[in-house]
């Protein structure tokens, strides 16, 4: 059998043939790729050796390794090699090649090369299958008896099961049954709730797309608790003006929702938590919308009709208002009372009854004097509704409910784990304050964060943190004023403060069960702190007994020419949230029997309060500041 050409030339292939075993000659290049993944330059694993074959007609020319040998002094393996060239020179080449210090001196004992047929000129070199040892003169490591340990890794993966991941498209959820069950839940409920009809589109109407969104929800242990699949329009390609007008909706606010807590643990009353299904589904929409069909729902009758909504869905830019127009009305018709010092809360307060409704979107939480009363309208709620009752009150918005022995602590510690998880921060050691003393923070300092999207992140969540914790609020706004401009040393705060949570995971506001309902607040301000523009910051924090409500740290929109003015323009701020309080607390049919304390530690903004003086350094003060001393 006729050995295997090489697609080369003898120029770079007998310089690199010489340290390279030769080739089996059953295999082609091709089979050869599997098995050795670093192939030889030499090999053109496009062709096979035994279909490029020479001619009968072209006997090869047979170098023999004496040959070789005598034209180079280095020592040559004992391979018998099989060439064809294409000229003369190359085989001249190959002594160069091979003894380059020898080429002008040959020996006599030098054998010539026989001449080569000009038949042989596009044959491309072989190589034969004998092998033997390969000889060079690398000084390897088992030459110096030097022996390098073996490490064995025992590595091992851990798999997540594919129901534990939220799937990214439809094709990857219809694949588990528990995503399937989802969606068909999800249409169901749309389809029984009537929705939509379908209709055929005209070449007028806008058609707005739609997607399927899929989220693990969890129980505040981190167990899983459901699968939830959520339709979900796109809502930006609505046309301002004739998809939507309003789409304002309020939300209850955080100090309302620690007021009425607070209220309930002081009283012993129950705290419920209800959520309403596809709450956005309810509300009328009085545009006319269409949708396209779901995908992996489309009805194979009317596969070319669009969907047009009768009712909200949930990505239109109106949802949110229309759900909470539908669920007003509803608590109107039952006897409930919107406060006019927060709209998301609902009084009823019939025949010394009194029940307390707090609504953030489709989240709801009851409570009142009465558990007759409130297992009636939980009643009355679900045949309206569908509603899914959660039992006692233990995780709203993030925030764990947990009861103590002296009243309910709230949390955020399972929110602080995945922010420190997220941010790879969970085994950093912990610092016992917020922000260091020194030196002075600045907008300049440090070089510009090359990306700012992690340090805008990390800092909104810090704010969602201050729900619970307010002892972070002055570093959270401070850090604030630098998200159009983070550099490093900004960055390092930022996690300066996440080494601070790393500490105090388990803190958070305790409502006590024996607070007095009684108000009262202190205010303070850093004069002149910012030392990039000079302006001051203003903070203050307002107890119901001995339970914090309240609490804000901000910068003043004005540079204070005095303490005095800047303390004084504080109390102001703390006033206006006392007042707010209190028309609350009336709302909620509550009276206090004492009038709410102001305490502030500069003298000459308390005498400024209670004594209409104007000198110099107060006539540029704005008259609305001035209400306090009506207050007073």
């Amino acid at each position: 059998m006729l050995p295997r050409p090489v697609s080369t030339t003898i120029d770079s292939w007998i310089p690199s043939i010489l340290p390279v075993p030769c080739l089996p000659q059953d295999q082609s290049v091709s089979s050869l790729v599997g098995h050795s993944p670093e192939l030889p330059p030499y090999i053109d694993s496009s062709t096979s050796l035994q279909a490029a074959a020479p001619q009968a007609s072209s006997p090869p020319v047979i170098i023999t390794p004496a040959a070789l040998a005598t034209a180079a002094p280095t020592p040559v393996h004992s391979a018998t090699v099989i060439i064809t060239a294409d000229t003369p020179t190359a085989i001249n080449s190959v002594s160069e090649s091979s003894s380059p210090s020898q080429t002008s001196a040959p020996t006599s004992q030098q054998q010539q090369p026989p001449p080569i047929s000009d038949s042989t000129q596009q044959q491309p070199p072989l190589i034969s299958e004998s092998t033997s040892s390969i000889k060079h003169h690398m000084v390897t490591r088992a030459q110096n008896n030097i022996h390098k340990p073996i490490q064995k890794l025992n590595l091992h993966t851990h798999l997540h099961h594919s129901a534990e991941i939220e799937p990214t498209a439809v094709t990857q959820a219809l694949k588990e049954p528990c995503w399937r069950q989802a969606m068909s839940d999800e249409c169901n409920a749309l389809i029984k709730n009537g929705t939509w009809e379908l209709v055929q589109p005209n070449s007028s109407t806008n058609v707005i797309g739609c997607k399927w969104i899929f989220r693990i929800k969890r129980n505040s242990d981190g167990k899983i608790d459901r699968y939830k699949a959520r339709l979900v329009a796109k809502g930006f390609n609505q046309r301002p003006g004739v998809d939507y007008f309003e789409t304002f909706s309020p939300v209850i606010k955080p100090t309302t929702v620690r007021l009425v807590l607070s209220i309930a643990t002081s009283h012993g009353w129950p705290l419920r938590q209800l959520d309403i299904n596809n709450a956005f589904l309810q509300g009328r929409l009085t545009e006319d919308v269409y949708m396209s069909q779901p995908p992996g729902f489309i009805d194979s009758d009317y596969p070319t009709h669009v969907c047009k909504l009768r009712k909200a869905i949930y990505g239109l830019k109106q949802a949110p208002r229309a759900w909470y127009h539908e669920l007003r009305q509803f608590l109107i018709a039952s006897g409930f009372k919107n406060s006019y010092a927060d709209t998301s809360l609902f009084v009823l307060n019939t025949g010394g009854t009194l029940l307390y409704l707090l609504i953030y979107v489709d989240d709801i939480i009851l409570t009142g004097n009465s558990t007759a009363q409130v297992e009636q309208f939980v009643d009355t709620l679900a045949r309206r509704f569908s509603l899914k009752d959660l039992g006692s009150l233990s995780y709203f918005l993030g925030v764990e409910v947990i009861p103590h022995q002296h009243g309910i602590l709230l949390s955020q510690r399972r929110y602080i784990m995945d922010l420190l998880a997220r941010t790879k921060m969970s085994g950093a050691k912990p610092v016992q304050t917020p922000l260091p003393t020194s030196p002075p923070i600045s907008l300049y300092s440090g070089t510009p964060l090359e990306d700012v999207t992690t340090y805008r992140t990390v800092v909104g969540s810090l704010q969602y943190l201050s729900l619970t914790r307010p002892d972070i609020s002055y570093a959270v706004n401070k850090l604030s004023q630098f998200m159009h401009q983070p550099s490093t040393d900004h960055w390092e705060l930022v996690k300066r403060v996440l080494r601070y949570l790393c500490g105090t995971l388990d803190e958070g506001i305790l409502l006590y069960r024996d607070s007095p309902v009684t108000l009262h607040a202190y205010s303070d301000a850093d004069w002149a702190g910012n030392k990039d523009d000079y302006s001051s910051t203003s903070a203050y924090i307002v107890y119901l007994g001995r339970n914090p409500i309240s609490w804000s740290s901000k910068k003043q929109p004005t540079v204070a020419r005095s303490s005095t003015e800047a303390e004084y323009w504080t109390v102001a701020s703390t006033v206006a949230e006392l007042n707010w309080v209190c028309f609350l607390l009336t709302d909620l049919g509550l009276t206090l029997p004492t009038v709410p304390i102001i305490y502030c530690d500069n003298v000459g903004a308390t005498q400024l309060c209670s004594n209409p003086i104007f000198h110099s350094r107060m006539k540029h003060v704005a008259i609305d500041f001035h209400f306090i001393r009506d207050q007073v």
